[in-house]
C-alpha cells in the first residue's frame, strides 16, 4: 500500500475532508436541533459520525483497493430539519435512528429489500427530496429579511463563488459567516474562553425510546432518503468510474456504524456522492488503482475534525440561529436543483412528482406522521391512477 501512496491523492483527501464536513455540518446540526438535541449531545453526534466515516473509509478502501467515500446522511438530517420534533423528544428519534440503521443493514443482507428500495419510483424519491430540502434552501432569503447587514454578506459571498469555484462555495459562505461574527455580533467578552473549553466534545450515550410514531415519521423516510439519495447514488459513482464495489457489504457496514453513532446522537451514515466522485477522480492520481489513498486520507481527516467538532458548535452558536441556517441552505441548493430537475424530469410522472413535492413541503402531519411519508403515499397512489385510468387507445 505504501508505494501507491502519493501527494495528489494526500491533497485530494484533505480537500475532500474540509468539503464533506465544513459543507454540510450545518445541515446536521440544524437537524438535530429540530430533533430536540442539546449542544453537547449534537457535539457528540458529531464526534461518533466524523468517527464513524473515517474507520469506514480507511477500512473499506484499504480492503477493496477502491476510493469508498463515507459520508453521513445530509438529506437525512435535512429530513430531520422538516419534521421536527416528536413525541418522546430526542430518546425518541434516537429509537429511530437505531430502526433506521437496523433497516440498512437488513438491506445489506437482504437482497430484496435491497431491490424493493430500488423500484421506489426516482421522480417520487426525488420529488420526496426536494420538499424536504424548500425549507432549509429559503432559509439564505429570511436570512437577508432579517438583517440585510448580517444575511447579504454571507449570500453573495457564496454567489460569487459558486459561479467559478462551486466546492469552495459553501467553505466561503462559512468564512463570510465567521467575519459577520466578528464584525457585526455582539459576544460575550467570554466566547473565547468558552470555545477553548468546548473544542474537544465528549461522548454522551443517549438511551433509545422505541415508538411507532417515530418509526413511520422519522425511521422509514430517513431510510428512504438515504438509500436513495446517498447509498444507491454512491455506488452508480465507482461504478461510473469502472469500480465494482459489493454494495452487500458496504450497505451492511455503514448500518452497523450507524447503528452504534446513532447512540450518540448520530444520523446515519451511508456511501458519499459528491465527495465519491472527488475521491475517484483523477484529480486524486491519474491511475485508478491507486485513488483509494485519497479516500484513506480523507477518513483520517474527518477523525480530526470530529474531535474538534465542540469547538466548532461553540463558535457558530454565536451566531443568530437564521444565519447558520442561511449557510446550511446554501450548501442545500445544489441538492434542491438536482432533485427538482430529476423529479420533473419525466412529462410521465410529472403530476404524481409535484404531488409527491407539495404534500412533502408543505411540513404538515397527519396521524403523526411526517409529510415526507404521505408524499410518497400521495405521489404513488396519484400515479398508480394514472396508470390504471387512462384512456384506451382509438
Amino acid at each position: 500500500m505504501v508505494k501507491d501512496f502519493s501527494v495528489s491523492a494526500l491533497m485530494m483527501g484533505l480537500l475532500t475532508a474540509f468539503v464533506g464536513f465544513i459543507s454540510s455540518f450545518a445541515v446536521i446540526m440544524q437537524g438535530l436541533q429540530a430533533m430536540g438535541a442539546t449542544a453537547p449531545e449534537i457535539a457528540s453526534a458529531l464526534l461518533a459520525l466524523s468517527i464513524a466515516m473515517g474507520v469506514l473509509a480507511i477500512g473499506f478502501s484499504a480492503w477493496f483497493r477502491m476510493p469508498i467515500s463515507i459520508a453521513w446522511s445530509t438529506p437525512g438530517a435535512a429530513l430531520l430539519s422538516g419534521i421536527g420534533m416528536i413525541e418522546g423528544g430526542f430518546p425518541a428519534a434516537v429509537g429511530a435512528f437505531v430502526v433506521c440503521a437496523g433497516l440498512i443493514v437488513i438491506c445489506g443482507l437482504f437482497r430484496p429489500l435491497g431491490r424493493a428500495i430500488r423500484m421506489i419510483p426516482a421522480p417520487l424519491a426525488n420529488a420526496m427530496l426536494a420538499g424536504i430540502l424548500l425549507a432549509l434552501c429559503l432559509a439564505p432569503v429570511k436570512a437577508v429579511a432579517f438583517n440585510p447587514l448580517l444575511g447579504l454578506p454571507i449570500v453573495l459571498t457564496w454567489a460569487v463563488v459558486v459561479s467559478r469555484w462551486r466546492l469552495w462555495a459553501v467553505p466561503a459562505s462559512l468564512g463570510a459567516l465567521i467575519l459577520v461574527l466578528i464584525f457585526g455580533v455582539d459576544v460575550a467578552p467570554d466566547a473565547m474562553a468558552q470555545i477553548r473549553a468546548a473544542v474537544h466534545p465528549d461522548l454522551v450515550f443517549i438511551a433509545p425510546v422505541f415508538t411507532l410514531h417515530g418509526a413511520i415519521s422519522v425511521a422509514v423516510p430517513l431510510f428512504i432518503v438515504t438509500m436513495a439519495s446517498q447509498n444507491i447514488p454512491g455506488i452508480a459513482i465507482l461504478k461510473l468510474h469502472d469500480y465494482e464495489p459489493p454494495p452487500g457489504v458496504l450497505f451492511a457496514g455503514t448500518g452497523l456504524f450507524s447503528m452504534l453513532s446513532s447512540l450518540a446522537g448520530g444520523v446515519p451514515v451511508n456511501m458519499a456522492a459528491i465527495t465519491a466522485a472527488m475521491c475517484a477522480s483523477e484529480d486524486a492520481n491519474p491511475d485508478p488503482a491507486k485513488r483509494y489513498w485519497s479516500a484513506i486520507v480523507a477518513g483520517f481527516g474527518y477523525i480530526v475534525l470530529g474531535l474538534l467538532a465542540g469547538g466548532i458548535i461553540a463558535f457558530v452558536s454565536l451566531a443568530p440561529p437564521i444565519l447558520l441556517q442561511a449557510v446550511a441552505g446554501l450548501g442545500l441548493v445544489g441538492a434542491f436543483s438536482n432533485a427538482a430537475f430529476a423529479a420533473y424530469r419525466d412529462p410521465e410522472t410529472r403530476e404524481a412528482a409535484a404531488i409527491t413535492f407539495l404534500v412533502t413541503a408543505s411540513g404538515l402531519s397527519f396521524a403523526g406522521i411526517s409529510g415526507a411519508f404521505w408524499g410518497l403515499v400521495a405521489g404513488g397512489v396519484m400515479m398508480t391512477l394514472k396508470h390504471f385510468v387512462r384512456k384506451p387507445k382509438s
